[in-house]
């Protein structure tokens, strides 16, 4: 299958790239854009009951709740070779569901119009990697499941020993040009002008093909990437034998951290606190931590369940 450029943004960072370089940096290690190694989930569990007595009675009555989701959006949400829906967004919907009482499917749908389906009746919420944010808060509340901001992906085995983001200063790092990963690394300059080796040299290229190549190539010591992409970008390039996540100990969920969480229009409070309250007992029993660690995402994973954390 193709894999096409987004062009809408799901969060404060221009997200126009990790699509089209997710399925570039795996053409570089030979893989297919599909994945082949990603089961799709098969949860069992026992309803809560907490959970389900919130579901609204339309919804109990349908039986489904239908998610809004841009597909595909590697690794939260994609297609298998067999073309069916599979990701972290995926599995977590289809845990839901089962402490729901309901089926929780995701559904195709572009991330500009996914609000707008809400408010047309075509879709319930919206789960599709969306950051949680003072703005979009006015219109819907969220409930959150993750909190990721951009990792340092190097070369396998780190042979620079980068070990956090002031370990690139004086040396050359390289982004895709029109993203924030350049501002955040330019953040750094004083520190890195007063520890001695100066500000990272920042190598801004065309697209994610030329970063990954620059990389590869020992050009640049590594890239800014955003955190979920990163993860499954060393989970699947070259077989997982091409790159590698720097894991900063000061900063575990990456730089500059957001929540992401399922939107739902404020006016849907019972289906907000129905969905909350699953997440909770899917925490509780060890699932969201499962689904967390089969993607290579326990960093960016929740002690708890949010609700309109974003700021």
């Amino acid at each position: 299958m193709t894999l096409h450029v987004k062009l809408e943004t799901r969060s404060h960072r221009r997200l126009t790239w990790p699509v089209l370089g997710l399925a570039l940096s795996l053409a570089l290690s030979g893989c297919s854009a599909t994945v082949d190694s990603t089961e799709p989930a098969a949860v069992t569990g026992d309803v809560d009951p907490a959970a389900a007595a919130a579901l609204p009675e339309s919804i109990k009555s349908a039986g489904i709740i239908r998610a809004a989701s841009d597909i595909p959006y590697p690794p939260m949400e994609m297609y298998d070779v067999e073309q069916n829906i599979t990701g972290f967004d995926h599995d977590l919907a289809a845990a839901l569901g089962v402490k729901l009482g309901v089926r929780f499917e995701l559904q195709k749908q572009s991330f500009a119009t996914a609000i707008p389906s809400l408010q047309a009746g075509k879709n319930d919420v919206i789960m599709s990697g969306m950051n949680d944010t003072k703005e979009r808060q006015g219109t819907l509340d969220f409930v959150d499941y993750f909190h990721a901001g951009f990792s340092i992906l190097v070369l396998a085995g780190n042979p620079e020993n980068i070990t956090g983001v002031l370990d690139l200063c004086g040396k050359e790092v390289a982004v895709p040009k029109a993203t924030v990963q350049a501002d955040i690394l330019r953040g750094y300059d004083e520190e890195c002008t007063a520890a001695g080796p100066g500000p990272v040299i920042i190598s801004e290229l065309p697209g994610e093909t030329e970063v990954q190549t620059a990389v590869r190539s020992g050009r640049a010591v590594a890239e800014v990437v955003d955190s979920a992409v990163a993860a499954y970008t060393a989970q699947t390039a070259g077989d997982g034998e091409m790159f590698e996540v720097v894991t900063d100990e000061a900063n575990p969920n990456g730089y500059s951290p957001v929540y992401s969480g399922i939107g739902i229009l404020k006016e849907n409070s019972e289906l907000s606190e129905a969905i909350r309250l699953a997440l909770v007992a899917t925490i509780a029993d060890g699932t969201y931590a499962e689904i967390l660690a089969k993607y290579d995402l326990t960093n960016y994973g929740l002690d708890e369940a949010g609700f309109n954390l974003g700021s």
